[in-house]
């Protein structure tokens, strides 16, 4: 089959690649029908983090038709449209019991490599890299999906690929960033970042009650999604001397009772914080970002995350008391 390889840092290459095959009775073998790229991926492409191989099939945002089964697979059969989360989980451990799913303990087969770093393992993630299990994505024609049951999810007739697929990724990371907030009716939400991640969580937020969004970016195109697909009110960062001076121009003095940051790793921004937050990356010194969290700081809060850190965007959320 023909997929998209890593071969090196900024070397991607479409190359002729073995097919995948049953190798666990509760595994299926999908013919992927849509695959996309997430922004997390180009910290391994760029090497930022580490653990690619020569000749590794990439992508973790994907859907498709199953097309074979293991003995033990009951859920899903040959025929059927699945969209498939980027982490894989086992359904049956104790992290996956209580819905902690990206902590899976029965997925990466490679926990040595992680633990020096995280301390503890996280589940596997198809095509990102052997410290997250050196499973072959999605950037593929066919892709192994272990443990079916658990992570395919059929797709309802009549919703086309379009619609469906960033159910695999982006929808729940939005949501679930949107969640952590407790939005009450009316709330103004704030959301760092209007990527993929950034786009669903505004969403997310008008879904919960949220009666208005504030959205910052500093690219024209996201604004413009955010603004007319969206419906959120914007700020380009770039163009205002303090975010939350506008933040509380914008709310009357109070700011936003939520915020949602849907960055991550490798987030740009800028003054002496963000040069000395870039000199730490290239050193692998940090312990956290100084950017972009501009929070207002006249009001304590709580915090919380929906994603491990490696898939890019934390989506970190923070409800103001």
């Amino acid at each position: 089959m023909r997929a998209l390889v890593w071969n090196g840092i900024n070397d991607l290459r479409v190359e002729t690649v073995p097919d995948p095959t049953i190798v666990n009775p509760h595994d299926a073998i999908l013919r992927v029908t849509a695959t996309t790229t997430c922004g997390s991926d180009l910290h391994f492409i760029d090497g930022y983090i580490p653990g690619m191989r020569e000749g590794d099939v990439i992508g973790h945002e994907f859907m498709g038709e199953v097309v074979e089964v293991g003995a033990e697979v009951t859920k899903v059969k040959p025929g059927d449209r699945v969209v498939v989360p980027s982490f894989i989980g086992c359904g049956s451990c104790w992290f996956c019991r209580h819905e902690l799913w990206s902590l899976c303990d029965n997925t990466n087969p490679n926990p040595e490599l992680q633990e020096p770093v995280l301390g503890y393992p996280t589940a596997g993630i198809y095509g990102y890299t052997h410290a997250f299990g050196g499973y072959a994505g999605s950037h593929a024609d066919y892709i192994r999906v272990p443990h079916a049951d658990n992570d395919c999810f059929p797709v309802p007739a009549g919703l086309a690929d379009e619609q469906v697929l960033f159910f695999s990724d982006a929808g729940p990371t939005g949501y679930m960033g949107a969640e952590f907030c407790d939005i009450q009716a009316g709330e103004t939400v704030a959301v760092w970042g209007c990527g993929g991640v950034g786009l669903m969580a505004i969403h997310s937020a008008y879904l919960m009650g949220a009666g208005r969004v504030i959205a910052i970016d500093r690219y024209p195109e996201r604004l413009r999604m955010a603004r007319e697909r969206a419906g959120a009110e914007t700020i380009d960062y770039t163009a205002v001397d303090s975010v939350v001076e506008e933040l509380r121009e914008l709310t009357g003095g109070r700011g936003p009772d939520s915020c949602i940051e849907c960055v991550g790793m490798e987030a740009h921004g800028t003054g002496l914080d963000y040069a000395y937050d870039r000199v730490k990356q290239i050193l692998h010194l940090h312990s956290d970002r100084a950017t972009p969290c501009a929070r207002p700081p006249s009001r304590a809060g709580r915090a919380a995350s929906s994603r491990c850190w490696a898939c890019g965007a934390w989506s970190t959320s923070s409800r103001w008391a």
